[in-house]
């Protein structure tokens, strides 16, 4: 099996994440979130265990999940750190995105493998719904922060320690031109050993 190089690194080149608040008025299909969702499901895993979750949140249901947000924003947020534009927007999410993914950790019951481990496994299959996003002119926004890791919210969505929400997804068509990106160098970031 042969793949085009050029064309799967421009696919992580162009991969960008855009907020919610900048996408166009134009609905996700679930067709797209299935494909997305499918993409996470091929990502690396050590032993196999496949702990990565998602729960897909639309209309009335996106909605729902905003107003909990918020509130764990609120919660989770201490003075001066509380900022209301920010409870805000969290709140009114919903009125820009027409879906979001909320991925969270399955742990392993055994626990033999690492929780790091299958927190960076998650990450990948994250990577990997990114890279189909892109592949549909899509961004995918990956919010976390305090309201994301609050306990209550996360016993709102039915997840138990020690299993691990671990952010939600948004997928939108970014307004205007697609985003530009930029990196250092990468050759700044290697050191090369032979001895």
């Amino acid at each position: 099996m042969k793949f085009n190089l050029t064309d799967v690194q421009s696919l992580i080149r162009e991969r960008r994440s855009v907020r919610p608040e900048q996408f166009k008025a134009r609905k996700v299909h679930r067709d797209q979130l299935e494909a997305l969702i499918e993409a996470g499901n091929w990502a690396p895993t050590h032993g196999h265990t496949e702990p990565w979750r998602f729960k897909v949140f639309t209309e009335k249901a996106l909605e729902s999940l905003q107003e909990k947000l918020a509130e764990a924003y609120q919660r989770s947020s201490t003075e001066p750190n509380f900022l209301q534009s920010k409870y805000e927007r969290i709140r009114n999410r919903h009125t820009c995105a027409s879906a979001a993914i909320l991925v969270y950790m399955k742990r392993q019951t055994s626990g033999k493998i690492p929780e790091v481990e299958e927190l960076l496994a998650v990450g990948c299959a994250v990577q990997n719904m990114s890279l189909v996003a892109t592949s549909y002119g899509l961004s995918l926004f990956w919010a976390t922060g305090s309201a994301v890791y609050d306990a209550q919210f996360a016993a709102e969505m039915n997840i138990q320690a020690p299993d691990r929400i671990l952010g939600v997804m948004y997928p939108g068509y970014p307004e205007g031109d697609w985003p530009e990106g930029k990196r250092q160098f990468w050759m700044t970031k290697v050191e090369w050993f032979t001895d």
